[in-house]
């Protein structure tokens, strides 16, 4: 029997760290994004790093990743509120808890989320 409450602590904590990421994220992209608007500077053909379109891109593709693991998150703990954590969204087999305790918010089974059935 998979021990649900630790599973929502640990649930709740990812939560909160990735709202901390977007948030900080959010500031990045915001200081980046005024700083160019306030600079005559040609980043573009600057040899001595990235440009600020990279960087905004980078953390445009990290903001992208949290929200999606956000979601992921924010749908295992609503499997928890309806009774239906731990067990495969596909067969509605029990997922192990070793495949829990690595990926707490998985809604698939190990042959599930590989894709083998």
């Amino acid at each position: 029997m998979v021990d649900i409450a630790r599973f929502r602590v640990l649930l709740e904590g990812e939560r909160d760290r990735k709202y901390a990421l977007l948030k900080a994220l959010r500031q990045d992209i915001g200081s980046v994004s005024a700083s160019r608007k306030n600079s005559n500077v040609d980043d573009e053909h600057d040899p001595e790093g990235s440009t600020i379109a990279f960087e905004l891109s980078q953390a445009s593709a990290l903001m992208e990743q949290s929200r999606a693991g956000l979601e992921q998150i924010e749908g295992a703990l609503e499997r928890i509120s309806d009774g239906s954590y731990g067990v495969c969204v596909v067969c509605g087999a029990a997922i192990p808890e070793g495949r829990l305790e690595a990926r707490p918010w998985t809604p698939f089974c190990i042959d599930h989320a590989s894709g083998r059935r």
